[in-house]
């Protein structure tokens, strides 16, 4: 198996475990007998888990190595996917979510730097295309959990299943990951708690910007259509879906439009989009009209998350500290952008707060420049993403 396809085959994995337990949220919410509340806290476990955790990977792939700790934290995180359901108790659950967090944050760290490796070794972009198979991933396995909570199947035989068939899979495709994160061999050994750097944290603004839009608009996509334009609640959810489709399908097209644009001109291009989505978002009274603006602000965000891990990889110290730095602040921002969008909502009103994330995204077109290719990247790396643009605009 290629190196592009086992990294990618290690995507739609990780992705599988995100969709296959979202699906049975409610099952475990019935099973254990728990408020909102309560089950909102226990949500919470997992993001604060992945928050800790991704900053020390780059320092577990420096001492095991990238392919075996990426073997590692993937296997740990189709394990843990069975966890939560086999919780007897809400405290189980908690520890359940925090390790399900921690392990998803540093395969996610790790998997994404042995991706940033490999674009600089084919010379050609793929990190969008890379994320586009997580989409995938997240989406069939969504697919046959929502099977099989319509058929009554005990989340626990369900999510314990999908395990099983996920760690072989891992266990399979991991073998053909790159055996090394090509770092020469007297390189300094990564900080044990990878904060980004200045450098970093510019190209995490980004990073924060777009997910920041992609968070607010698959938490609150249904709810906007269904209380602005008076839409039932399958159409609603129709807003999701398209949104994510979307998405989904500009990323599995994103590595060609980042050759013929350069990053820095996908950048804006991209930000221009999803402000106009959101513009359209803003000003919609109808449903169909509400979901054109939810599919646009899907094809503006869908490039720019993989750009920015793209650059904090080839800024960093090493790609695993670089890529660490950044995703720590695209998982605050996912945190953050729900909670936020909700009590805009609710103090003001659905237009309002989407129109704060059109503010959001128009800072993207602005602040594009930071994701220019830097000198750590090969030369033909750089003359293949900005191969149609100027030295001064890419």
């Amino acid at each position: 198996m290629s190196h592009h396809r086992a990294i990618a085959a290690v995507f739609i994995a990780h992705g599988a475990v995100a969709g296959s337990l979202s699906t049975r949220i409610p099952w475990i919410q019935d099973h254990l007998g728990l408020d909102p509340r309560t089950l909102g806290l226990a949500l919470l476990c997992q993001p604060i888990g992945a928050f800790i955790g991704m900053p020390m990977a780059s320092r577990l792939a420096y001492r095991i190595g990238a392919r075996t700790a990426t073997r590692v934290l993937i296997a740990l995180w189709c394990a843990a996917l069975a966890l939560p359901a086999l919780s007897p108790a809400p405290i189980w659950l908690f520890a359940a979510f925090f390790l399900l967090g921690g392990a998803a944050g540093m395969s996610d760290v790790t998997m994404n730097a042995q991706a940033v490796v490999l674009e600089r070794r084919m010379r050609r972009p793929i990190m969008s295309g890379l994320h586009g198979m997580w989409a995938i991933g997240s989406l069939g396995a969504a697919g046959l959990g929502a099977l099989a909570a319509q058929a009554g199947i005990d989340a626990r035989l369900h999510l314990g299943a999908m395990s099983a068939a996920l760690l072989l899979v891992g266990a399979r495709t991991g073998r053909g990951l790159l055996a090394d994160d090509g770092a020469p061999g007297d390189a300094p050994a990564p900080r044990r708690f990878a904060l980004p750097t200045r450098g970093i944290a510019l190209i995490g603004v980004v990073g924060f910007c777009a997910t920041f839009a992609e968070g607010a608009s698959a938490n609150w996509s249904a709810v906007y259509i269904t209380a602005v334009t008076d839409a039932g609640p399958g159409v609603g959810a129709a807003g999701y879906t398209v949104f994510m489709f979307f998405m989904a399908g500009t990323r599995l097209l994103g590595d060609r439009v980042i050759r013929l644009l350069g990053p820095v001109m996908a950048v804006r291009a991209s930000g221009a989009v999803a402000a106009v989505g959101g513009l359209i978002v803003v000003l919609s009274r109808t449903p169909a009209l509400a979901i054109t603006g939810f599919a646009l602000v899907g094809v503006g965000v869908a490039v720019i998350v993989p750009l920015a891990i793209a650059a904090a990889g080839n800024a960093g110290a090493t790609p695993g500290e670089g890529v660490a730095g950044m995703a720590t602040m695209t998982y605050l921002s996912g945190l953050v952008a729900p909670a936020v969008t909700g009590w805009v909502a609710g103090g003001l009103s659905y237009p309002a707060a989407f129109g704060v994330i059109t503010g959001v995204v128009l800072l993207l077109t602005l602040l594009a420049p930071v994701v220019r290719p830097s000198a750590r990247t090969s030369p033909s790396v750089r003359e293949r993403q900005g191969s149609l643009v100027s030295t001064q605009d890419r």
